[in-house]
């Protein structure tokens, strides 16, 4: 096999890593880009005899998404910037899209196949939430958690690919642990039904039975506004107040950081991608991200496909 070959296989790996590092689908896609440069650039830097091509190639990204945390915000979800806001409060002034985490496709950053298992833990990691997480922390510690935790590797081999020791990899991921500590992955079974119900309940502005598909407390948020709802009744008497503003939407189904997630069309244009968290059977929360410049990224037409026929 031809080394830009071997170097390709490894693009989904390092886009999930760059990806957690960064919060962002198209920076990650640029580390990944500027990585393999490199190596192909270095390739006769490149001994196998001390490290293999995966290690060799992690610690390039690594080095890239370093410099490239000097230069950028932390990203985050709405409900990291600022208490929740009562329901018909002014959206206020959009913050930009560099302020917030963004959505990456599953096709980027998992793999086609392989171990369930594995698969089922690769999704955790890249849910919104996980990731936005990561941001809290600071860069060299956001590296040491993913390659210890998520990705799995040892001490002494994170050590190496950091040129630190294994104390202080140590040292570093108990900090990561201990900022991180009460947050959870999230790992859920997708509900089809639920899904049905609530395209259903959406399209036809049913608000009670949207409202009946929602935990207690759910929340939902519309980036790149700072504007976030906490509670089933906060979000429904938003809803109510809307006017039916969604009546007539057309949603088509995709998938985003492991969670389901839906294309919505307003008046046949593009309009926002729709972010599902669930747990335990409900709703836990919607991110609907008003920007159509996504659509491209995630494979979906700016102008919805005329339905199927039967």
């Amino acid at each position: 096999m031809a080394f830009e070959e071997r170097l390709e296989a490894h693009r989904v790996d390092l886009t999930g890593y760059c990806y957690r590092m960064l919060a962002c689908a198209a920076e990650a896609e640029d580390a990944v880009q500027e990585t393999l440069f490199r190596a192909w650039k270095n390739a006769d830097r490149f001994d196998e005899r001390k490290a293999g091509l995966r290690t060799w190639l992690h610690r390039i990204a690594t080095n890239v998404c370093l410099d490239m945390t000097r230069s950028v915000q932390r990203r985050a979800l709405a409900m990291d910037l600022g208490p929740s806001s009562p329901a018909g409060a002014y959206l206020g002034a959009p913050l930009g899209a560099a302020a917030f985490v963004q959505p990456i496709p599953d096709r980027l950053v998992l793999p086609v196949d392989g171990d369930p298992a594995e698969l089922a833990a690769g999704r955790e990691t890249i849910r919104l939430a996980f990731v936005a997480a990561l941001q809290a922390l600071p860069p060299r510690q956001r590296a040491v958690l993913i390659l210890r935790e998520v990705l799995c590797w040892t001490t002494e081999e994170v050590a190496g690919l950091l040129d630190s020791t294994p104390a202080a990899v140590n040292s570093a991921l108990q900090r990561a642990r201990a900022t991180l500590s009460g947050r959870t992955r999230g790992s859920v079974e997708v509900d089809e039904d639920l899904l049905e119900r609530y395209v259903k309940a959406f399209t036809t502005y049913d608000v009670d039975g949207l409202v009946a598909l929602l935990h207690e407390d759910a929340t939902m948020s519309m980036p790149p506004f700072a504007w976030w709802l906490s509670g089933r009744e906060a979000i429904r008497a938003a809803l109510l107040g809307a006017g039916g503003a969604c009546a007539d939407d057309r949603l088509v189904r995709t998938a985003a950081n492991g969670s389901p997630a839906f294309a919505q069309y307003r008046d046949g244009r593009a309009f926002g991608l729709v972010v599902i968290d669930l747990r335990d059977g409900l709703i836990t929360n919607t991110t609907t991200y008003l920007e159509p410049s996504l659509f491209p990224l995630f494979g979906l037409p700016m102008t919805p496909r005329p339905p199927s026929r039967m």
